[in-house]
């Protein structure tokens, strides 16, 4: 295992179960996220700081959300600032360090962030009809010569970053589990840092096969960033809940409260998220709890032995 770059937040890997919250952060209601603190100890700033999940290319998403953002400058009353993060640690610690009020931190990493840095997911992006999720896929190219999950010995095999749910931690069980592979025994391993350097790294053939999430692959081949033919895929998972999207726990109730509302009440129409994100059928944003769609998520750290230290 590597150990994490860049941040104070260690992930850190042991045999006991998925570790508590931090030690700065209560949990009284028992539903495992940071509580909102005593008056004196919450939050109220003017300008609040939005981040999606680490992408390639994080002005393309900083266009994307820029509706979404003003809406949310409407329904708070505050200033609102896209700030573009590199990497998952990166984003982590901004919040823990307070730099960081709103964001979508992707599937992976949200327990990290929701245990390290006092996340509280409320919302996914969702269907019409309700229905959300993405599957790991691991791809690989044409000419690689894989066609199996048994083809990837000897192999060079990307994942995207140790705290990623689809490009690391759930492949990693899964092909130990139940292909009976084990990263840097059976096959060469590479942290690419993100899916889409995954992806445009496999259509290169700078890597032999890639784990990665189909939905930004869909959106990939929408924009013809890569090419259908450039790209196989030799494996699909069990689908898996989407980027959770939340605040800081210790924003003022108030200001929370404003915030899901902005979520809840923002008309997709015509709008560039409804232009990127219906490539993967998604139209709205629903509620969830980090207790019950995260449950899989944490079963699956527990089944690599992952826990958490935060620091």
């Amino acid at each position: 295992m590597k150990k994490l770059l860049g941040t104070a937040i260690a992930l850190a890997l042991s045999t006991s179960a998925f570790a508590s919250l931090d030690k700065r952060y209560q949990d009284t209601s028992g539903n495992l996220t940071a509580d909102i603190p005593e008056a004196a100890k919450q939050v109220d700033p003017s300008t609040l700081i939005f981040a999606y999940t680490p992408v390639e290319d994080p002005s393309v998403y900083a266009d994307v959300w820029g509706e979404f953002l003003t809406h949310l400058a409407d329904k708070t009353g505050k200033k609102v600032r896209f700030f573009p993060v590199q990497n998952n640690a990166a984003q982590i610690e901004a919040m823990r360090a307070g730099r960081l009020h709103v964001a979508g931190f992707n599937t992976g990493s949200t327990p990290l962030a929701v245990n390290c840095a006092g996340f509280v997911p409320f919302t996914i992006m969702a269907g019409d009809d309700g229905s959300f999720g993405y599957e790991m896929e691991i791809i690989t190219h044409p000419d690689s010569g894989i066609n199996t999950i048994d083809d990837l010995r000897g192999k060079n095999v990307a994942f995207t970053s140790q705290t990623s749910n689809s490009g690391f931690k759930a492949p990693s069980a899964i092909l130990g589990a139940e292909f009976g592979l084990t990263p840097d025994q059976d096959f060469n391993t590479a942290f690419s840092g993100a899916h889409d350097n995954s992806i445009i790294g496999v259509a290169h053939k700078d890597y032999d096969a890639a784990a990665i999430a189909n939905s930004v692959l869909t959106r990939m081949l929408d924009r013809e960033v890569v090419k259908q033919s450039d790209i196989k895929s030799v494996y699909t998972s069990e689908t898996f809940p989407t980027t959770a999207y939340g605040v800081a726990h210790n924003l003022s109730e108030e200001l929370q409260t404003k915030i899901k509302d902005a979520f809840f009440s923002f008309d997709w129409q015509g709008t560039k998220l409804q232009e990127e994100f219906t490539r993967n059928g998604e139209s709205q944003f629903i509620p969830i709890t980090y207790q019950e769609h995260w449950s899989v998520i944490r079963t699956i750290d527990t089944a690599n032995q992952v826990s958490y230290s935060c620091s």
